[in-house]
């Protein structure tokens, strides 16, 4: 194979290993497209891509590059060009005349020994120059005439030595500059030294945008995001997590969103801030905004029985949908004519989560409406309905008018779209196995949610920014409506009456729970189903938050950890919420 070209080579290794150009994407950090490109012979592929896909297959990079490289030339004027003519930056923007070339000598030392000695001899001569400048001035407020003299020099004779070697390099492929003191060496050993000098100057310039590597966390202590990510690799591998987005907010504005793992673990599709995930109960966050909006908007009183807005009953009206707006069992209840939108929100209709939790699949009403939390996506179901009889238009409708579109959430609905084919993640059960994806849900208050995490960042974004309605609707969708005392929110714990988060004053808003930390109010939501299981939690007093979302089925094994690790969180009532950490379970 000496002859044959860098694609045909790639094509050959990745054939025998038997993967896949996705496969191959998914086992590096190249993309299809990319890989596709380099078979075609449409692209020259970068060295350090040339070692990842090499890494991968598992062979030499030898047995992917070509013997002979018709590039070589032309690469090596155009770099070579870049590595003497950058420091003339830094005429505009002070110690630029150091980084760049040493960036550009980084960048490509190892590619071929000239662009090594000409990168050396460079940054030798720049920081040679930048430490004549400091004793230049020195000297102007010193030394009378000599002084000045010196200082006024300085710079024109480094710009012309610096343009008398931009024009020798492309004529002879050799520069000359002198007086340079040999901080970088063209021996290895020598180099750690210089590099830490350097690296030292480049601290001290970019010392102003350390913030912004740094997250604060809710008692001030701060958490780099490096070390984050870090962190969150480990507890995904020990969880068997297959792929997860996180977005971290302070001073009302997401400073971290990340990505990790695969939309596909099993052919290791990598997951992006762009592809689909199912939202699951993230719907109800999103529709409480939207049904405060109606109210400011005069459409609905929250305290209205929603009953009297129609001209007849629910239960005489025929279903449009497969199911969800089916109400004829109804007809025996003598309770539901009680239910508000306030009490939709807030869990307490008293309808079970879904009707087929009741043993014969039909609708009905537990206790007196408004009287005890049960958390229920059929009662966002009864509200929605109404509203859409309401308003003549369709939930997705609405979302789109009233949230989506203004926020900008171009790759949200609460139905599937045949646009998110394209990109799209499928939920994991325990042993990492892909579920099938539901595509055919009809829109669906409590829980048909298809997002993105840069759209449901942009969506919590909005609401710590108080944008859509009002800030005095958002303090009426945060304050607690009910108050909260059983132990587990789902299945047996739900029926137990503890006193053990009374200290948090555990309760449910309109749309999303709330509890009382040292930090203020913070409110959240969660979201399970279909392979997906999600969390947020805002901190609306102090600015901060965090989105998790996960397309496992154990994700929330890892949601305690994590939340006190990003967030110094550890008031999330993580037992209530059933988020056992996956080294107890």
């Amino acid at each position: 194979m000496n002859n044959t070209s860098i694609g045909e080579r790639l094509k050959y290794q990745r054939k025998i290993k038997g993967y896949s150009q996705e496969e191959l994407s998914g086992r590096t950090n190249v993309t299809v497209r990319t890989i596709q490109r380099i078979e075609n012979e449409e692209v020259s592929p970068h060295l350090n891509t040339v070692k990842l896909l090499a890494a991968a297959l598992e062979v030499e990079v030898s047995d992917l590059l070509p013997l002979d490289d018709p590039r070589e030339e032309t690469l090596k004027k155009k770099w070579l060009l870049l590595i003497h003519a950058t420091p003339l930056l830094g005429i505009f923007i002070p110690l630029l005349n150091v980084l760049a070339p040493l960036f550009l000598w980084i960048h490509k030392k190892d590619d071929n020994p000239i662009y090594n000695e000409h990168g050396i001899k460079v940054i030798n001569f720049q920081i040679t120059a930048l430490l004549l400048a400091v004793l230049s001035f020195i000297s102007l407020m010193t030394v009378d005439l000599f002084g000045f003299i010196l200082f006024i020099s300085i710079v024109p004779i480094c710009v012309g030595i610096v343009i008398f070697n931009i024009i020798y390099v492309l004529q002879k492929d050799k520069c000359y500059y002198p007086l340079s003191i040999p901080f970088l060496k063209l021996k290895k050993k020598n180099v750690p030294k210089a590099l830490c000098f350097l690296i030292g100057i480049s601290l001290l310039a970019s010392c102003t945008g350390q913030k912004a590597e740094t997250i604060e966390r809710l008692d001030g202590s701060l958490i780099t995001k490096d070390s984050l990510g870090l962190k969150i690799d480990q507890l995904m591998a020990d969880a068997k997590i297959t792929g997860m987005a996180v977005s971290i907010f302070n001073d009302n504005e997401p400073v971290y969103q990340r990505v990790f793992g695969y939309k596909d673990f099993p052919k290791r599709y990598p997951l992006t801030d762009s592809t689909n995930i199912y939202g699951a109960s993230f719907s109800k966050a999103v529709f409480g905004v939207l049904v405060m909006k109606l109210v400011e908007d005069g459409v609905i009183d929250l305290d209205t029985p929603l009953e009297s807005y129609l001209p007849q009953k629910i239960y005489e009206y025929e279903p449009k949908t497969r199911w969800h707006d089916d109400f004829s069992s109804l007809k025996e209840d003598s309770l539901y004519h009680k239910i508000t939108a306030r009490m939709c929100l807030d869990h307490t209709t008293g309808f079970k989560n879904y009707r087929w939790f009741e043993p014969n699949y039909k609708l009905r009403v537990h206790g007196t409406p408004g009287a005890q939390f049960g958390y229920s996506g059929e009662g966002f179901i009864y509200l929605q309905v109404v509203l859409e009889k309401l308003t003549g238009k369709g939930l997705d409708q609405l979302a789109k008018e009233i949230v989506f579109d203004p926020l900008g959430m171009k790759n949200s609905a609460y139905e599937w779209k045949p646009r998110f084919d394209k990109d799209y993640a499928v939920g994991h059960n325990e042993k990492g196995e892909a579920l099938k994806k539901d595509k055919d849900n009809e829109p669906r208050a409590g829980g048909t949610l298809e997002t993105t995490a840069e759209d449901y960042t942009k969506f919590l974004t909005a609401v710590l920014h108080k944008k859509i309605i009002s800030e005095a609707s958002y303090d009426e969708i945060f304050t607690p409506h009910i108050r909260i005392r059983t132990e587990k929110q789902f299945s047996e714990g739900a029926q137990i009456v503890t006193d053990k988060y009374d200290s948090i004053h555990l309760g449910y808003g309109l749309g999303w729970g709330y509890f009382e930390t040292p930090y203020g109010k913070a409110v959240f939501k969660e979201g399970h189903g279909s392979g997906f299981v999600h969390h947020s939690v805002l901190f609306p007093e102090v600015g901060k938050g965090i989105m998790i979302m996960t397309n496992s089925e154990n994700g929330n094994s890892i949601f305690k950890e994590l939340l006190e690790v990003a967030m110094a969180d550890i008031y999330t009532p993580w037992e209530w919420e059933n988020y056992i950490p996956y080294d107890k379970k």
